[in-house]
Protein backbone atom coordinates (compact mmCIF):
# COMPACT_ATOMS: atom_id res chain seq x y z
CA UNK A 1 0.00 0.00 0.00
CA UNK A 2 1.39 3.43 -1.17
CA UNK A 3 1.91 5.60 1.52
CA UNK A 4 2.22 9.67 0.98
CA UNK A 5 3.92 12.42 2.71
CA UNK A 6 3.68 15.92 1.83
CA UNK A 7 6.03 18.89 2.65
CA UNK A 8 5.44 21.03 5.67
CA UNK A 9 5.57 24.65 2.78
CA UNK A 10 2.92 23.04 0.69
CA UNK A 11 0.29 22.91 3.48
CA UNK A 12 -1.81 25.69 4.71
CA UNK A 13 -1.90 26.40 8.39
CA UNK A 14 0.11 28.30 11.15
CA UNK A 15 0.97 25.04 13.05
CA UNK A 16 1.87 21.82 12.09
CA UNK A 17 -0.97 20.61 13.73
CA UNK A 18 -3.16 22.88 11.39
CA UNK A 19 -0.73 21.54 8.49
CA UNK A 20 -1.70 17.78 9.52
CA UNK A 21 -5.25 18.36 10.05
CA UNK A 22 -5.08 19.27 6.34
CA UNK A 23 -2.76 17.00 4.99
CA UNK A 24 -4.92 13.92 6.55
CA UNK A 25 -8.06 15.37 5.08
CA UNK A 26 -6.42 15.44 1.67
CA UNK A 27 -4.79 11.52 2.23
CA UNK A 28 -1.38 12.10 3.05
CA UNK A 29 0.24 9.39 5.79
CA UNK A 30 2.44 12.03 7.11
CA UNK A 31 4.49 15.12 6.79
CA UNK A 32 7.80 16.20 5.40
CA UNK A 33 10.00 18.21 7.08
CA UNK A 34 12.21 21.22 5.93
CA UNK A 35 15.80 21.68 7.49
CA UNK A 36 17.70 25.03 7.58
CA UNK A 37 20.58 26.13 7.80
CA UNK A 38 22.22 27.89 10.64
CA UNK A 39 20.99 25.26 13.08
CA UNK A 40 17.39 26.24 12.42
CA UNK A 41 16.25 22.83 12.90
CA UNK A 42 17.31 21.99 15.64
CA UNK A 43 15.80 25.84 17.44
CA UNK A 44 12.38 23.53 16.56
CA UNK A 45 13.22 20.96 18.91
CA UNK A 46 10.38 21.93 21.17
CA UNK A 47 7.80 22.67 18.44
CA UNK A 48 8.00 19.39 17.02
CA UNK A 49 8.46 17.78 19.99
CA UNK A 50 5.28 18.82 20.85
CA UNK A 51 3.46 18.07 17.20
CA UNK A 52 4.97 14.53 17.53
CA UNK A 53 2.87 14.37 21.20
CA UNK A 54 -0.13 15.68 19.14
CA UNK A 55 -0.12 12.49 16.90
CA UNK A 56 1.64 14.44 13.96
CA UNK A 57 3.73 11.70 11.72
CA UNK A 58 6.97 13.28 10.51
CA UNK A 59 9.18 10.26 8.99
CA UNK A 60 11.97 12.61 7.65
CA UNK A 61 13.56 15.93 7.17
CA UNK A 62 14.82 17.56 3.43
CA UNK A 63 17.74 19.99 3.62
CA UNK A 64 17.18 24.16 2.84
CA UNK A 65 20.27 25.24 2.53
CA UNK A 66 22.70 27.74 0.66
CA UNK A 67 25.65 25.00 0.94
CA UNK A 68 26.04 21.40 1.03
CA UNK A 69 28.81 18.36 1.72
CA UNK A 70 30.40 19.09 -1.78
CA UNK A 71 31.04 22.34 -1.12
CA UNK A 72 34.04 23.40 -2.98
CA UNK A 73 34.65 26.03 0.07
CA UNK A 74 36.08 24.18 2.81
CA UNK A 75 34.29 26.40 5.87
CA UNK A 76 31.13 25.53 3.60
CA UNK A 77 31.71 21.70 3.39
CA UNK A 78 32.33 21.47 7.50
CA UNK A 79 29.26 23.77 7.92
CA UNK A 80 27.45 21.44 5.68
CA UNK A 81 28.48 18.93 7.69
CA UNK A 82 27.77 20.22 10.90
CA UNK A 83 24.26 20.80 10.04
CA UNK A 84 23.46 17.65 8.82
CA UNK A 85 24.86 15.88 11.53
CA UNK A 86 21.87 18.18 13.22
CA UNK A 87 19.24 16.96 11.27
CA UNK A 88 20.00 13.97 12.02
CA UNK A 89 20.10 14.01 15.32
CA UNK A 90 17.03 16.05 15.77
CA UNK A 91 15.05 13.58 13.18
CA UNK A 92 16.53 10.70 15.61
CA UNK A 93 14.52 12.97 18.67
CA UNK A 94 11.30 13.02 17.62
CA UNK A 95 11.17 9.02 15.96
CA UNK A 96 11.69 9.61 12.65
CA UNK A 97 13.97 7.94 10.01
CA UNK A 98 15.92 10.04 8.11
CA UNK A 99 17.25 13.42 6.59
CA UNK A 100 17.65 14.12 3.03
CA UNK A 101 20.19 16.09 0.76
CA UNK A 102 21.80 16.38 -2.22
CA UNK A 103 25.56 16.55 -2.68
CA UNK A 104 25.61 19.81 -3.76
CA UNK A 105 22.84 22.68 -5.21
CA UNK A 106 23.58 25.38 -8.14
CA UNK A 107 27.12 25.05 -7.30
CA UNK A 108 28.25 24.21 -10.70
CA UNK A 109 27.02 22.70 -13.63
CA UNK A 110 29.37 21.11 -16.74
CA UNK A 111 26.07 22.11 -18.69
CA UNK A 112 27.09 26.17 -18.47
CA UNK A 113 30.16 27.91 -18.93
CA UNK A 114 33.06 27.59 -17.87
CA UNK A 115 32.13 23.95 -17.80
CA UNK A 116 35.31 22.34 -16.27
CA UNK A 117 34.96 22.88 -12.09
CA UNK A 118 37.57 23.97 -10.37
CA UNK A 119 38.11 20.28 -8.83
CA UNK A 120 38.61 17.32 -10.27
CA UNK A 121 36.53 14.56 -10.28
CA UNK A 122 38.79 12.63 -7.89
CA UNK A 123 38.83 15.46 -5.54
CA UNK A 124 35.02 15.45 -5.61
CA UNK A 125 35.07 11.73 -4.84
CA UNK A 126 37.53 12.05 -2.17
CA UNK A 127 35.28 15.00 -0.45
CA UNK A 128 31.97 13.45 -1.15
CA UNK A 129 33.17 9.89 0.29
CA UNK A 130 35.01 11.65 3.28
CA UNK A 131 31.59 13.44 3.76
CA UNK A 132 29.53 10.43 3.79
CA UNK A 133 31.24 8.40 5.44
CA UNK A 134 31.27 10.73 8.50
CA UNK A 135 27.29 11.66 8.20
CA UNK A 136 26.74 8.34 8.02
CA UNK A 137 28.43 7.22 11.14
CA UNK A 138 26.84 9.50 12.66
CA UNK A 139 23.38 8.20 11.41
CA UNK A 140 24.25 4.81 12.51
CA UNK A 141 25.22 6.07 15.62
CA UNK A 142 21.80 7.94 16.23
CA UNK A 143 19.68 5.16 14.55
CA UNK A 144 18.76 7.14 11.31
CA UNK A 145 19.56 7.22 7.26
CA UNK A 146 21.24 9.30 5.57
CA UNK A 147 19.62 9.91 1.99
CA UNK A 148 21.50 11.19 -0.68
CA UNK A 149 19.86 12.94 -3.48
CA UNK A 150 20.83 12.95 -6.98
CA UNK A 151 20.09 15.94 -9.07
CA UNK A 152 19.79 16.50 -12.64
CA UNK A 153 22.92 17.92 -14.73
CA UNK A 154 21.79 21.83 -14.22
CA UNK A 155 21.73 21.72 -10.42
CA UNK A 156 24.64 19.48 -9.52
CA UNK A 157 27.77 18.10 -11.62
CA UNK A 158 28.62 15.53 -8.98
CA UNK A 159 25.97 13.08 -8.42
CA UNK A 160 23.30 13.10 -11.21
CA UNK A 161 22.24 9.45 -11.50
CA UNK A 162 21.10 6.68 -9.18
CA UNK A 163 23.94 4.67 -10.45
CA UNK A 164 26.60 7.41 -9.02
CA UNK A 165 25.23 7.51 -5.80
CA UNK A 166 24.77 3.83 -5.54
CA UNK A 167 28.66 3.87 -6.18
CA UNK A 168 29.50 5.79 -3.31
CA UNK A 169 27.21 4.54 -0.84
CA UNK A 170 27.80 1.03 -1.73
CA UNK A 171 32.27 2.22 -0.80
CA UNK A 172 31.32 3.41 2.13
CA UNK A 173 30.09 0.28 3.59
CA UNK A 174 27.45 1.85 5.39
CA UNK A 175 23.90 0.28 5.76
CA UNK A 176 23.16 4.06 7.30
CA UNK A 177 23.33 5.52 4.02
CA UNK A 178 20.77 4.79 1.05
CA UNK A 179 19.70 6.91 -2.44
CA UNK A 180 16.48 9.51 -1.43
CA UNK A 181 15.38 9.23 -4.92
CA UNK A 182 13.27 12.11 -6.95
CA UNK A 183 10.99 11.64 -10.10
CA UNK A 184 11.80 14.47 -11.63
CA UNK A 185 15.80 14.36 -11.68
CA UNK A 186 15.48 10.80 -12.80
CA UNK A 187 12.87 12.10 -15.34
CA UNK A 188 16.05 14.26 -16.78
CA UNK A 189 18.88 11.68 -15.99
CA UNK A 190 18.07 8.20 -15.75
CA UNK A 191 17.20 6.60 -19.94
CA UNK A 192 15.11 4.13 -17.91
CA UNK A 193 13.82 5.63 -14.33
CA UNK A 194 12.28 2.23 -13.58
CA UNK A 195 15.24 0.12 -14.63
CA UNK A 196 17.38 2.07 -12.79
CA UNK A 197 14.93 1.77 -9.18
CA UNK A 198 15.28 -2.03 -9.78
CA UNK A 199 18.84 -1.98 -10.90
CA UNK A 200 19.66 0.09 -7.20
CA UNK A 201 17.16 -1.49 -5.54
CA UNK A 202 19.19 -2.33 -2.17
CA UNK A 203 20.58 1.03 -1.99
CA UNK A 204 17.15 2.98 -2.35
CA UNK A 205 15.47 4.47 0.98
CA UNK A 206 13.54 7.23 0.33
CA UNK A 207 11.09 8.78 -2.80
CA UNK A 208 10.54 11.95 -4.02
CA UNK A 209 7.84 12.92 -5.64
CA UNK A 210 7.32 15.54 -8.56
CA UNK A 211 6.24 15.59 -12.35
CA UNK A 212 8.15 16.30 -15.47
CA UNK A 213 7.97 19.90 -15.18
CA UNK A 214 8.37 19.91 -11.24
CA UNK A 215 4.90 20.78 -11.19
CA UNK A 216 2.71 18.11 -8.39
CA UNK A 217 2.25 14.29 -10.28
CA UNK A 218 -0.61 14.32 -12.60
CA UNK A 219 0.51 17.69 -14.24
CA UNK A 220 3.45 16.09 -16.43
CA UNK A 221 4.51 13.74 -18.77
CA UNK A 222 5.97 11.26 -16.17
CA UNK A 223 5.22 7.35 -16.83
CA UNK A 224 3.48 6.89 -13.37
CA UNK A 225 2.52 3.56 -13.57
CA UNK A 226 6.19 2.28 -14.55
CA UNK A 227 7.82 3.88 -11.68
CA UNK A 228 5.70 3.28 -8.89
CA UNK A 229 5.45 -0.45 -10.54
CA UNK A 230 9.38 -0.41 -10.09
CA UNK A 231 9.06 0.23 -6.54
CA UNK A 232 6.66 -1.96 -6.09
CA UNK A 233 9.05 -4.42 -7.76
CA UNK A 234 11.68 -4.05 -5.17
CA UNK A 235 9.40 -4.10 -2.29
CA UNK A 236 9.73 -0.13 -1.34
CA UNK A 237 7.58 0.59 1.53
CA UNK A 238 8.49 4.36 2.45
CA UNK A 239 6.89 7.21 2.11
CA UNK A 240 6.71 8.92 -1.07
CA UNK A 241 6.81 12.58 -0.46
CA UNK A 242 5.80 15.58 -2.60
CA UNK A 243 8.06 18.04 -3.19
CA UNK A 244 6.81 19.95 -6.26
CA UNK A 245 5.72 23.58 -7.45
CA UNK A 246 2.30 23.67 -7.74
CA UNK A 247 0.12 24.18 -11.10
CA UNK A 248 -3.58 25.65 -10.77
CA UNK A 249 -5.50 26.13 -7.27
CA UNK A 250 -2.43 25.51 -4.91
CA UNK A 251 -4.60 23.95 -2.01
CA UNK A 252 -6.30 21.81 -4.92
CA UNK A 253 -3.33 20.74 -6.50
CA UNK A 254 -1.96 19.08 -3.69
CA UNK A 255 -5.18 17.51 -2.50
CA UNK A 256 -5.18 15.85 -5.97
CA UNK A 257 -1.69 13.71 -5.75
CA UNK A 258 -2.61 10.96 -2.90
CA UNK A 259 -5.54 9.91 -4.72
CA UNK A 260 -3.58 9.72 -8.44
CA UNK A 261 -0.69 8.40 -7.18
CA UNK A 262 -3.01 5.42 -5.74
CA UNK A 263 -4.39 5.26 -9.14
CA UNK A 264 -1.46 5.31 -10.57
CA UNK A 265 0.05 2.71 -8.98
CA UNK A 266 -2.48 0.16 -8.39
Amino acid sequence: MLKTAVQEQLLPGDTLQAKWDFAQEAGYDAIELRGRGDLHFASRLDELKQARKDGVVMPTVCVDMLHFLGAFDDDQRRDAVAQMKSQLTVIAEIGGLGAQTPASYGMFSRRLPPFEPPRSEEGDREILLAGLTELGEHARKEGVTLFLEPLNRYEDHMVNRLEQAADLIRETGLGSLKIGIDSYHMNIEESDPAAAIVAHADVIGHAQVSDSNRFQPGAGHLDWPAWLGALHTIGYDGYLALECRLTGDPLDAVRTVPAFLKRSGA
